[in-house]
């Protein structure tokens, strides 16, 4: 069951890669401005390492999935509906970069209408609720504290490119 999860979620970033590179090139056309360029390769390297660590974690130390499995990984699906749900609201605006669309106007549909970044929240509770699948609270905690830490920088970052560039 370990690495079938680990095979969807890495299917799932790939595929979401592949979805960012088109969503790029569109929203470029239209003009978009990149922001963050710097952090980004930040947010990369933390989630293969986030993959990396949770597989060295339940391996080494033989983890087993949690008692509680059936109702962590119901909100994991539940979180992955969210994260579908961000992504087709935003439709050719979303990606894994912060790009701007001058003039462009705010997204107010699905989950935009009740938060700003759920998208990012998707990521903190996948970030909690993964590793807590196999009682790999190392893996949990650290990534939990890194990706804090990179959303503080990423979410100052966008939210100054949309106050700047975007019609509210």
């Amino acid at each position: 069951m370990f690495w079938l999860l680990i095979v969807i979620l890495i299917a799932q970033r790939t595929a979401e890669m592949a979805v960012a590179r088109q969503n790029e090139q569109k929203v470029k056309q239209q003009g978009a401005i990149e922001f963050g360029e710097s952090h980004y390769p930040y947010i990369i390297i933390t989630h293969i390492l986030f993959f990396l660590s949770l597989i060295a974690e339940v391996l080494l130390m033989n983890k087993q999935p949690s008692s509680w499995w059936i109702g962590i990984a119901a909100a994991i699906v539940t979180v992955q509906a969210v994260r579908y749900w961000a992504l087709c609201s935003l439709g050719s605006y979303w990606n894994t970069k912060i790009l701007v669309v001058p003039g462009a106007e705010l997204v107010k549909k699905g989950p935009y209408r009740w938060m700003k970044h759920p998208n990012y929240t998707v990521v903190i509770l996948e970030f909690l609720l993964i590793p807590l699948l196999y009682h790999a609270y190392m893996t949990m905690c650290l990534f939990s504290i890194l990706n804090a830490v990179l959303l503080t920088v990423r979410i100052r970052t966008e939210e100054k490119a949309l106050e700047e560039y975007s019609i509210k």
